[in-house]
């Protein structure tokens, strides 16, 4: 195989030249780097990932740990992820801490030990020993999706990003609340997560906007999970007084309610009405076609990579929470008229459609 000193003498440089080439340790001029890089390709050369990482103390690799990976939302997450990690050359090491602490823990350590250079982890509901862990062996990490409780300063335990959701799940019941319904029932996640503390409050937010009395038992946990969400829904169906609509708090507790419904032979929204956080591929197929907030998943890997690659060129700078914007899709399962769909030209593959809020407001805020 060739080595590095056989791309040297190809070039007519150093194997220092080369190696900063590399390694991106020196500036080196554009001419030079482009004889380095022709003469990579001419002699196939592969740079030995090992002998790099000892000479850099980085092997250009980040750990994701993310539970239910099945999940098409984390799954687009994901995919956000891996596309803006090759883009910056960094490999990806993938875990899933299935929402337990004490996995989580051992997850990390496991990542951490494959020397990885920093972390990108969705939390449990009690990342205790996970936050320990890593101000411990000061291990660059980024908290995506769910947020950790800031400390008595107000800033940020570490680096933080994740989508909207209080103001977004606030506009669901305010829009079923402008067509009519009075009783709204939420099927919420698991209990201890930042993402369902926001959306009881944001749908709490939405009654008091409408003038709507707050009832405890509309609010049923299902635990982030299909048959959680069946569970809660048929116990919400099963009240004196059951709800007229329902939000229901990630796409799997929505499967779960769809499912509740049909075992007691409800339709939507002609019997409830029916509105989800979280779009993804199937709201568009099923029929009614599901009213939604989507969020922006594959913007919040690739913005989770830059934020931890910010981290690693300054590991001094202050932490911080960025914020995306979540979107508003508005279909027919709240009861309103079905809007008309575009369909494809000739050779046109049908694709979803991407919410108008996400193309003015990317960039989302930062504290």
């Amino acid at each position: 195989m060739p080595t590095m000193a056989d791309v040297a003498r190809s070039a007519g440089v150093s194997v220092a030249t080369v190696s900063h080439v590399l390694n991106g340790t020196r500036p080196v001029l554009p001419a030079t780097r482009r004889a380095v890089l022709d003469a990579i390709d001419e002699l196939a050369y592969t740079p030995n990932t090992l002998a790099r990482s000892l000479v850099t103390s980085r092997t250009r690799s980040i750990g994701l740990a993310v539970s239910a990976i099945s999940n098409p939302y984390f799954t687009e997450i994901l995919q956000g992820v891996e596309a803006t990690a090759l883009e910056h050359g960094y490999s990806l090491l993938l875990a899933d801490p299935h929402d337990d602490p004490r996995h989580e823990r051992t997850v990390v350590q496991l990542l951490h030990e494959r020397r990885v250079d920093g972390l990108i982890v969705a939390p449990s509901a009690d990342p205790r020993e996970l936050l320990a862990y890593v101000r411990r062996h000061k291990v660059p990490t980024v908290l995506l999706d769910r947020l950790v409780e800031e400390s008595a300063t107000g800033a940020p335990p570490l680096d933080q990003v994740c989508a909207e959701s209080t103001g977004p799940t606030a506009r669901l019941v305010t829009h079923l609340a402008g067509l009519g319904h009075r009783r709204i029932g939420l099927v919420a996640g698991l209990g201890g997560l930042s993402t369902t503390g926001e959306r009881i409050a944001g749908y709490r937010q939405g009654l008091a906007s409408a003038g709507l009395p707050h009832d405890e038992r509309l609010v049923v946990h299902g635990d982030s999970e299909s048959t959680g969400g069946e569970r809660a829904t048929t116990a919400l169906l099963s009240l004196a007084a059951p709800p007229t609509a329902l939000v229901t708090a990630n796409n799997a507790m929505t499967i779960g309610a769809l499912r509740a419904l049909r075992e007691r032979g409800l339709s939507v929204p002609e019997d409830i009405a029916l509105c989800c956080f979280d779009d993804f591929a199937w709201a568009d197929l099923f029929s009614p076609r599901l009213t939604a907030i989507a969020q922006p998943s594959r913007e919040l890997g690739a913005e989770a990579v830059q934020v931890l690659l910010d981290r690693l060129a300054e590991p001094d700078r202050p932490a911080r929470t960025v914020r995306l914007p979540s979107a508003f899709v508005h279909r027919s399962s709240c009861g309103c008229p079905e809007e008309p769909r575009q369909r494809p030209g000739p050779g046109e593959r049908p694709e979803r459609a991407e919410p108008s809020e996400y193309r003015t407001a990317r960039k989302g805020t930062v504290a």
